[in-house]
Parts: structure tokens; C-alpha cells; sequence
């Protein structure tokens, strides 16, 4: 079983964040373990989520959970070294549902610092 690539130290940016109201909606709550909470964005057709790791990471599983009815409906996970350019690792097509979803199953290659998620609600 593969353990989380999140710690304290792990950098996380998103597109956006509904209404600006990073009180109740914010990337915070995207790791915090509460289902009671989660990161809103605002609207738009392409939403995106970076992680950047403190050292070198190999990343084996995606796991996403969407609120039902707020899902995206394909998403296209990337990743770089540190200084590198972002290429594709994985395309997924999460359910549109609130169970948790392992989106893919693969062993990267190289190690990577950065993961770059981008979330489109169009098909």
C-alpha cells in the first residue's frame, strides 16, 4: 500500500478558490482528513492543483475525491524534476460521485519535485 507523498512541507498553489474565501474554502482543506471540508474553486472550465515536494518523489497512485455533482470530467496529471518542464504522467476520468477514487496505477520513471493537476469540467 503506497503512503501519502503530503507532509507539512509540501507546497501546494490552486487556480482558484471560491468567492476569494480562503476561510471556508481554501487549499488548506484539501488534506486536513475532515470530510466535513474540502477546497472549493471558483467557477471555470479549467481548474488546476500543484504540489511541489521538498525532495524528490516517485509517485506510483493518484488519489481524488470530488464533491457529487462538482466533479471534473477529465483531468491530466504532470510532473518535472526540479528546473524541468512539466510532462504528462497520467489523462484520468474521475466518476462523478463522493467516494474516493484512485485515478491511476503506475510507477513513474523519473523522480519528480512538482505535480501539476489540471481539472476540466468540460469533456
Amino acid at each position: 500500500m503506497a503512503s501519502s507523498l503530503i507532509c507539512s512541507e509540501t507546497q501546494s498553489r490552486v487556480s482558484s478558490v471560491l468567492h476569494r474565501d480562503v476561510k471556508q474554502f481554501g487549499k488548506k482543506y484539501m488534506f486536513d482528513c475532515n470530510e466535513e471540508t474540502c477546497w472549493n474553486s471558483d467557477q471555470g472550465e479549467c481548474q488546476w492543483v500543484s504540489l511541489e515536494f521538498p525532495e524528490s518523489v516517485k509517485v506510483s497512485e493518484l488519489k481524488v475525491q470530488f464533491q457529487g455533482g462538482f466533479s471534473a470530467k477529465t483531468c491530466r496529471l504532470e510532473g518535472c524534476p526540479k528546473e524541468g518542464d512539466l510532462t504528462v504522467i497520467s489523462h484520468f476520468y474521475p466518476e462523478d460521485n463522493n467516494s474516493l477514487q484512485i485515478s491511476f496505477s503506475v510507477t513513474v520513471q523519473h523522480l519528480i519535485d512538482l505535480i501539476d493537476s489540471r481539472l476540466n469540467s468540460a469533456a
